[in-house]
């Protein structure tokens, strides 16, 4: 029964340890300057891990200080918590599968569109209330002025790798055919596209394009880009946490089958 117990008190360990990649991945959503600004899966991710970490304590402390109801309440919250894990990686895959980017003639960097991606992510940019606030903590960042300190030539600038944010929100969309004066100050033509995007483009660099769909678009991009790394980790994860479980199960059923044959045999002698 004792080395029964050192075995699920070391399983459940490993546990503990598969805890830290899931918390780890909601503090770095957390870092990243769109989900920032966004707050919508980061502190989802982080709680599950952190009550991952609490539950599997909870089974190595009942594993080798030998604590029968710790290790069932153990097997039941380990249980919901990978559930809900599973239903975290399956809804983070499907509101990611759709919004790759556009490539346009002579540009190296890709347009946006709101419209390509999934109905959920579009309703979190929807509201003028959220997209004010969001607006404002985007506009605060240096992502565009950096631009202007390391193009100073268009054809550098069009053969640039923009990052979803860049291309959306730092210059007006490719369409409008604007003339470049620099990565954020743009010459309107005379008759622009009929698209609300060229209207919205404002070279007042405290307002740019963080009024255009393209940058909502470009927002909802790199959320995707690294919401599907997160799934990346949190799939990984998942399967590993369902392998210690059944591990965890079947030692805990041995050792229950042990107990209840010493105390056969103690009876019985």
């Amino acid at each position: 029964m004792a080395l029964s117990n050192n075995v699920i008190g070391a399983i459940n360990f490993v546990a503990v340890l598969l805890s830290i990649p899931v918390i780890g991945a909601g503090i770095w959503l957390a870092t990243e300057t769109d989900n920032s600004c966004v707050k919508i899966l980061q502190w989802p991710v982080i709680i599950l891990g952190i009550l991952i970490l609490i539950v599997a304590l909870a089974g190595f402390i009942g594993g080798f200080w030998r604590v029968p109801w710790l290790l069932i309440f153990y097997l039941v919250a380990m249980l919901i918590l990978i559930i809900l894990l599973a239903c975290l990686v399956v809804f983070i895959y499907m509101v990611t599968m759709r919004g790759s980017g556009h490539l346009e003639p002579s540009r190296a960097y890709l347009e946006y569109h709101l419209e390509d991606f999934s109905g959920w992510l579009r309703r979190r940019v929807r509201s003028s209330y959220k997209w004010e606030r969001i607006k404002n903590c985007l506009s605060s960042t240096p992502m565009c002025a950096e631009l202007n300190q390391s193009y100073s030539m268009a054809q550098d600038f069009f053969n640039a790798h923009l990052n979803p944010l860049q291309s959306g929100c730092c210059k007006p969309p490719t369409l409008c055919g604007f003339t470049f004066v620099n990565p954020t100050y743009w010459i309107s033509p005379i008759s622009m596209a009929a698209d609300m995007d060229c209207v919205q483009w404002n070279n007042d660099q405290t307002q740019l394009c963080y009024n255009c769909d393209s940058c909502k678009a470009g927002l909802l991009a790199n959320l995707r880009k690294e919401w599907r790394r997160a799934d990346i980790i949190l799939l990984i994860t998942l399967v590993a946490l369902i392998w210690v479980y059944l591990i965890g199960c079947c030692a805990f059923r041995n050792a229950k089958t042990e107990d209840l044959f010493r105390r056969y045999k103690q009876g019985y002698v």
